[in-house]
């Protein structure tokens, strides 16, 4: 470098220690300034283009119209480039005219008007790409700022000094550029206008971090709106902005997805290349000495498929803020030895203040980008998660069904995906951890030497044991895991049939049984919690045994070896870091344990058999033909008989056809071979068309009478006002408090069986699909009714007439009017034919005629016989309702009501029994009518968490538990503080002495200190698992009990959804999140305060700053 400058105009050294670095009034060389600071930016830029060239490439966001600002960039990036090139011509015309510039002159303006023209380029590329606000380019400017601080301020001293200005058109060329580039940096902090052509954004209240500029991201202004309204009021849904685009499900669901297919997609292909190159079977397994396990898709690679950019991006800022982690004990190393030397510049100690705090500040910049993405990051996985599992669910077949329980199934998406979002925070420490105990280790042997090996073989020490508590409880990870799956299965069976339930009063019963099995639960729990405290006591004491241990070698293996404040405090320095890779492991070796386990029950859930998509051919079918089965054999499960054999059926397009048997012979498992819910073992089976499908236990929505029916489709008022009129439903909405929009409750539980069926017609009606399957819709409505259906909805004259229809049904007075009879009998198509053809015939269809009709015969005659009793009470109050008062239409609408559920739901049996369900039902009934909303919205506390709150869990905990606890964590902060002054203390002494006294008495009273405290923190940790326990036990108890006590009404106007909710993920966190949250709570409490006790022991003045940083965080956290 010298070479650059020894010659010509500057004629200096590259680096002169005497004038930068031992003087009172520093400097840098000519030929730095103009060399290597000059090119630092530049070195920057040409770094970090390629890697923001690809960036750019695969993430445009659309094209930003030439505005007055860019305009205002480009030029200023023009003119820093014409004065780095005048600068450059001005060094030829020196040659020219003899003078012979040094070569820096040549080198640095040319490499500096090639950058800013790059940079005037760039500009305009990002442009093109829709990048509003540029960070690559803003660091760029800030870096030429900062360059070029140091050359303003020398060229001022050396015109001050020697009178003149040596090179006036280099002074002046140089004070335009440090103009032009301050121009550049305060232009590229202002954000351009949105890009043309991106993908529209209707939404009213969008986030506005997508649209943020560099800096805006970097400090987290975007929030700062958010953080004075949440200050104002407290803050509600409404005050929310919406996800961006990338956090949505729609996105994050989909990439997963993609993700998971494509691992599907190669272990497939494996297995076929496997099968298809495999020749001799017997040779491979002699030569492998097993045979090969089968593959199987691994969800764990799918994740990280779908979200390596994140960890990527959030690896990077981790390994800066560990990196930037070690130079503050540097910092203070050459801090306590500037102190110790007299004779140091003064500029010195404000240099290395200021490096500190610069160092800090980047830290705590970098710090919070690494946890804003990784947090975002986890929510997105753990969205992602929810939303894959529940796809599965929805297409798992039958068999898989009957094992995977709805309780394994809401446990997967609450529990185990909240931990791998648990986990997620901690990944990073797999490698950083290790990284940063090498760094510590590396700079601790520079300091201690090889006495730092003995605190390195106790950590190695150590590793078996954590392995060991690491495997159990994964053991009993597994085995809580099934209790928890077990005990949300009884609550969503107790949930399902809390009517019945209450109607037998089984109360108890179900009471005894969930409770035991959360008995066994808690115990293993506990087990859990105790070695979680064994653990946590190990990864206390080993940092501080760490330090005791290698310092106590390096005082003892040699009577030289002087423990001075240098190495003392930046050893403690290099220890605390040490401490905390040390103290997170415990964590993260539980979360991963814990999600391994979570990992290996959602791999093998989403690795379960599938319904077949292809089962179904929608295509290819015969002409003239809406369905047709072709020796189609279908089954329940693989493992069961076939439940339809040899089936051979055609449906013209158009046609009614029926489908009779007995009871159990395949009528209802036909229509779900139809809709594909059958494994289909054989034959063939095509459906033409869009299908709409009526259960035969209608299902329900919990939304309005409307949205059931319209179903997401659009309202079209013509259609839907015939359906309603078709489906017999107008007279209902007469007696509905809200028309056709009354909510309903959570499976129709405010309606009668006969109005759930209607509705459930309703929506096929509506859905004008192209086949409809009717499963037995009629047999849940009263006979005059399901004869209005038949004529207006299903049959010749319907409104469905010219539609594919296949309708199962009892009712044999129907049949005459269908097109075709298909008639079933243990599985198999007996006949099928007309109606007339069949009874000609003498078949089967006879025989099953000549049992029915007898049956048929007296249900009718009943039915008319009660049609002037209850039965015709639905015509009688429909037709009436005009006339009728408010009283009257109440009592009429509530008696019809219970009088529609009592016949259709057979509960009817005795007088006691009407009027217990009539007392149940009086307050939904005046909940709907005073309100209009049967289901309450969930209602979330707003602002900070109420001290009853605290207390309600300390009683929970015990009151005695909770101050022991408290006063455990007290005695550890004093031991830890008695620990610290103790080992300063000891180095004052080598300080002031220059040798070391007592050396066995200090190390012995600094190693008792720290024992003490990991007592104290074992201690305190078993005392907050019994504690733990004992408030979960409680806790789960109360709400059990009350929720079983609670009246009929409350479950009608509670989604079960929201109950079980209760029980499985709040539950969850009382057992799991609750303890570990409130230790360190109580651990960053008590650091704080023993951190300002010892402050202001030692500095009393420090007392009159800290009321005014009191009161300012308080400000800020309010």
């Amino acid at each position: 470098m010298d070479a650059l400058c020894s010659s010509g105009e500057i004629g200096s050294k590259f680096w002169d220690s005497n004038l930068s670095v031992y003087t009172d009034n520093p400097d840098l060389t000519p030929c730095f300034q103009n060399s290597l600071l000059a090119w630092t930016p530049c070195i920057y830029l040409w770094v970090a283009l390629p890697c923001y060239l690809f960036y750019l490439k695969h993430h445009s966001l659309g094209y930003i119209i030439l505005s007055h600002l860019s305009r205002l960039k480009t030029a200023l990036g023009v003119l820093l480039w014409c004065v780095s090139w005048a600068d450059l011509f001005y060094s030829f015309h020196g040659l020219i005219h003899g003078r012979a510039p040094a070569p820096v002159f040549f080198v640095t303006p040319l490499v500096v008007g090639i950058t800013m023209l790059l940079a005037t380029l760039l500009i305009q590329y990002e442009r093109l790409r829709g990048v509003q606000s540029s960070g690559v380019l803003i660091i760029f400017w800030f870096l030429c700022v900062i360059c070029a601080i140091i050359p303003f301020r020398s060229k001022i001293l050396s015109a001050i000094a020697e009178g003149k200005i040596s090179d006036p058109f280099r002074f002046a060329t140089f004070y335009i550029y440090f103009a032009l580039v301050l121009c550049a940096l305060i232009m590229s902090c202002f954000r351009e206008k949105s890009p043309l052509f991106s993908q529209g954004n209707d939404d009213p209240n969008p986030c506005p971090e997508a649209s943020a500029g560099f800096l805006s991201r970097l400090f987290f202004w975007w929030f700062t709106k958010l953080a004075i309204l949440g200050y104002r009021q407290p803050l509600e849904e409404q005050d929310l902005w919406s996800l961006n685009s990338d956090d949505t499900s729609q996105i994050v669901v989909q990439r997963l997805l993609e993700a998971w297919q494509k691992q599907k997609k190669q272990v497939t292909g494996l297995k076929a290349s496997a099968t298809f190159g495999k020749k001799g079977p017997l040779e491979d397994e002699a030569l492998l000495g097993s045979p090969p396990k089968s593959q199987e898709p691994s969800f764990l690679r799918a994740l990280l498929t779908a979200f390596t950019s994140s960890l990527i991006i959030s690896g990077c800022f981790k390994l800066i803020q560990d990196l930037l982690n070690f130079v503050n004990p540097q910092l203070l190393s050459i801090l306590i030895r500037f102190i110790s030397n007299t004779e140091a510049p003064t500029w010195w100690g404000f240099l290395l203040a200021g490096l500190m705090f610069m160092s800090s500040m980047m830290q705590t910049l970098i710090l919070h980008q690494y946890y804003h993405c990784i947090f975002v990051t986890a929510l997105r996985l753990r969205t992602a998660i929810i939303g894959i599992i529940y796809r599965k669910a929805l297409v798992i077949t039958s068999s898989v069904r009957r094992k995977s329980t709805v309780g394994e199934m809401v446990n997967l998406m609450s529990v185990d995906a909240q931990r791998f979002m648990d986990l997620f925070p901690f990944l990073h420490l797999i490698w950083s951890a290790p990284l940063q105990i090498i760094l510590a280790i590396y700079f601790l042997w520079q300091i201690l030497g090889p006495s730092v090996l003995a605190g390195v073989a106790l950590m190695v020490l150590l590793i078996p044991f954590n392995s060991a508590v690491a495997v159990k409880m994964r053991a009993l990870q597994v085995e809580q895991m099934k209790l928890k799956d077990s005990r949300i299965k009884v609550m969503s069976e107790i949930l399902g049939g809390i009517k019945v339930l209450k109607l037998y009063a089984w109360e108890p019963s179900f009471l005894e049984l969930v409770e035991g099995i959360r008995q066994s639960e808690l115990q293993v729990l506990g087990k859990t919690a105790y070695l979680q405290a064994i653990n946590t006591f190990i990864f206390v004491c080993t940092p501080f045994l760490v330090t005791l241990i290698t310092l106590g070698v390096y005082v003892c293996v040699d009577p030289d070896n002087v423990l001075d404040a240098e190495k003392a405090f930046v050893s403690v320095s290099l220890f605390n870091i040490l401490k905390n890779p040390l103290n997170y492991f415990p964590l993260l070796i539980s979360n991963l344990t814990q999600t391994s386990v979570s990992l290996k029950r959602i791999q093998n859930f989403l690795n379960q058999d599938e319904l077949d998509p292809q089962c179904v051919e929608r295509k290819n079918i015969s002409p003239g033909y809406a369905i047709t089965i072709h020796r189609g054999t279908f089954t329940w499960a693989q493992d069961l008989p076939p439940t339809l054999h040899s089936l051979d059926m055609q449906v013209l397009k158009g046609a009614l056809v029926a489908v009779v048997g007995p009871v159990g012979c395949g009528k209802s498992s036909l229509v779900s071979a139809l809709l594909g819910e059958m494994e289909k073992l054989e034959g063939m089976v095509c459906v033409k068309g869009s299908v709409a499908y009526v259960p035969q236990q209608a299902w329900i929505q919990n939304c309005t009478l409307q949205e059931n029916v319209l179903f997401g489709r659009a309202l079209d008022p013509k259609r839907y006002q015939r359906a309603l009129e078709t489906c017999a439903l107008l007279a209902d909405l007469e007696m509905l408090p809200g028309g056709d929009q009354t909510e309903i409750g959570e499976k129709g539980i405010n309606l009668s069986g006969g109005q759930r069926q209607r509705i459930s017609l309703a929506r096929a009606v509506y859905s004008d699909a192209d086949v409809f399957l009717l499963d037995d819709p009629l047999s849940a409505v009263d006979s005059h009714v399901a004869k209005h259906i038949f004529d207006q909805v299903i049959g010749p004259q319907g409104v469905l007439a010219g539609k594919t229809r296949v309708l199962v049904t009892h009712g044999i007075s129907f049949l005459p009017q269908t097109d075709a009879i298909i008639v079933l009998a243990d599985g198999k198509v007996s006949e099928m034919g007309h109606y007339s053809a069949l009874l000609q015939h003498d078949g089967s269809f006879a025989n099953f005629l000549h049992n029915y009709v007898p049956d048929e015969d007296q249900k009718s005659l009943e039915a008319l016989e009660g049609a002037d009793g209850m039965l015709l009470m639905d015509d009688t109050f429909s037709t009436s309702t005009v006339m009728t008062d408010n009283s009257v239409y109440d009592i009429q609408r509530q008696l019809m009501r219970q009088t529609s559920a009592l016949s259709s739901e057979g509960e009817g049996q005795g007088r006691p029994a009407l009027r217990r369900h009539l007392s149940q039902s009086e307050e939904v009934a005046k909940v709907t009518k005073e309100t209009g909303v049967l289901i309450q919205e969930e209602k979330a506390e707003t602002g900070t968490v109420k001290l009853n709150v605290f207390l309600d869990y300390a009683k929970a905990v015990g009151l005695w538990t909770t101050v022991a606890i408290c006063l455990l964590y007290a005695g550890q902060s004093a031991a830890s503080i008695g620990a610290n002054i103790w080992l300063s203390n000891w180095a004052n002494e080598a300080t002031m002495d220059e040798k070391q006294n007592n050396t066995s008495q200090r190390l012995g009273v600094y190693a008792a200190l720290g024992i003490l405290q990991g007592i104290l923190v074992m201690l305190s940790a078993f005392t907050m698992v019994v504690g733990s326990i004992q408030a979960a036990r409680l806790l789960h108890e109360t709400l059990l009990h009350n929720k079983m006590r609670s009246p009929q009404s409350f479950f009608d106007t509670t989604p079960s959804g929201r109950i079980l909710n209760r029980f499985s993920k709040d539950i969850h966190v009382i057992d799991e999140a609750l303890a570990p949250t409130i230790l360190m709570l109580l651990n960053s409490f008590y650091s704080s305060i023993s951190t300002l006790v010892v402050i202001i022991a030692s500095t009393p003045l420090f007392s009159v700053v800290i009321l005014p940083l009191v009161v300012f965080y308080i400000f800020v956290q309010a």
